[in-house]
């Protein structure tokens, strides 16, 4: 598997929900990509940290650049903020991103499933 459609995204509310994916990460020997339906709005998480694995810092970069890229900019936030304009924090083993509903976390997380699923860009 190479990438997840937006409609094959586990959704989760509590700390329950979020284990019982991760554990079936765990057992597949997949990251953990799911979406979490949070109080004041959806966040997409990845982890790769139960593989012993880490997105090269090529990819980081091409993750950050291409989640930036498909966000506009709100009035009073700060272009050149890495953490704005990503929309959190995406980092080589594990990453949070922020989505303002549950359909845009869907498509935000089909496009980083394209990087974390990938192989050839674990280091």
């Amino acid at each position: 598997m190479d990438h997840l459609a937006p409609s094959n995204v586990p959704v989760y509310s509590d700390e329950e929900q979020r284990r019982r994916i991760w554990q079936r990460c765990v057992a597949d020997g997949r990251p953990a990509l799911a979406i979490r339906d949070a109080r004041r709005g959806w966040i997409v998480r990845y982890d790769l940290q139960h593989l012993d694995a880490a997105l090269t810092s090529r990819a980081v970069q091409s993750l950050r650049d291409r989640v930036a890229d498909r966000r506009t900019y709100p009035t009073g936030t700060d272009p050149l903020s890495q953490a704005e304009g990503v929309g959190g924090e995406a980092g080589p083993v594990s990453g949070d991103l922020h989505a303002g509903s549950e359909a845009a976390a869907r498509e935000l997380a089909a496009h980083v499933s394209t990087f974390v699923l990938d192989r050839d860009n674990w280091a």
